[in-house]
């Protein structure tokens, strides 16, 4: 079953600038950066989404002239009934060749602090070539493995439009029993987004779906936010 969802998020902080995503400022060594958007690259692709409703998110990041980075993003706040504060902190290396090649390793930490015993690692690695990024990840936590790989193939020069793919397997410690009295101990589940800037306004079509359906979709936890297939409309803009 396909259903359709519009998704209109206003993101409010208090800032001087408008329209900025990012800030950025030199300290020494270091340049700091401040938004509400993901900075790292990689971990821009494999830090949680941001809920649907979730208006408070942000972060930052710190990078060493060597090229170790260190950061932290909050997906949600925990303000909406129902929803937990997450943070999401992580830690990592990057090497570039020259200006069309690079490398990246590291680690994130998914934390709970009112849910504690969710908390979760997961490892990371890539390889960005002339502005497209390619990586996987892999977490090991005590119930469950999920291997994910992901493509950000940038923005399209003609049309503007970036497009990025993320396709994860997910199997559990424990299987799952399910309504039919079958169990679900492995599934995938995948998602693609259209993306373009229009007018101030982030523009993003996002489709995903996951080997699971009907009365399986009871087992699902994986990263989208239902079991079957979801097409969403997003438009957001940051008021600072």
């Amino acid at each position: 079953m396909l259903t359709r969802a519009l998704l209109l998020t206003g993101t409010l902080l208090s800032s001087a600038a408008v329209n900025a995503q990012v800030f950025s400022r030199e300290l020494g060594d270091f340049d700091l950066r401040m938004g509400t958007q993901p900075s790292r690259s990689m971990a821009q692709g494999l830090v949680k989404p941001t809920s649907p409703g979730s208006t408070f998110h942000g972060g930052l990041d710190l990078t060493h002239n060597s090229g170790w980075y260190v950061g932290q993003w909050a997906p949600t706040m925990g303000l909406k009934p129902g929803s937990n504060l997450e943070v999401d902190s992580y830690l990592g290396y990057k090497h570039p060749f020259d200006q069309t090649l690079s490398y990246e390793l590291g680690m994130i930490h998914y934390s709970y602090p009112k849910v504690s015993p969710m908390d979760s690692q997961q490892f990371y690695a890539g390889l960005t070539v002339l502005g497209t990024r390619f990586g996987a990840a892999f977490s090991n936590d005590p119930d469950r493995r999920d291997s994910t790989v992901f493509a950000d193939l940038g923005a399209n020069r003609t049309l503007g439009v970036g497009v990025s793919l993320k396709y994860t397997t997910h199997q559990l410690g424990t299987p799952v029993s399910i309504a039919d009295g079958g169990s679900v101990r492995t599934f995938n589940d995948w998602s693609i987004t259209f993306s373009r800037p229009w007018m101030g306004v982030n523009l993003n079509v996002i489709y995903s779906d996951s080997s699971l359906d009907g009365g399986d979709c009871s087992a699902y936890s994986g990263q989208n936010p239902q079991c079957d297939g979801l097409l969403t409309f997003k438009a957001e803009r940051t008021f600072y």
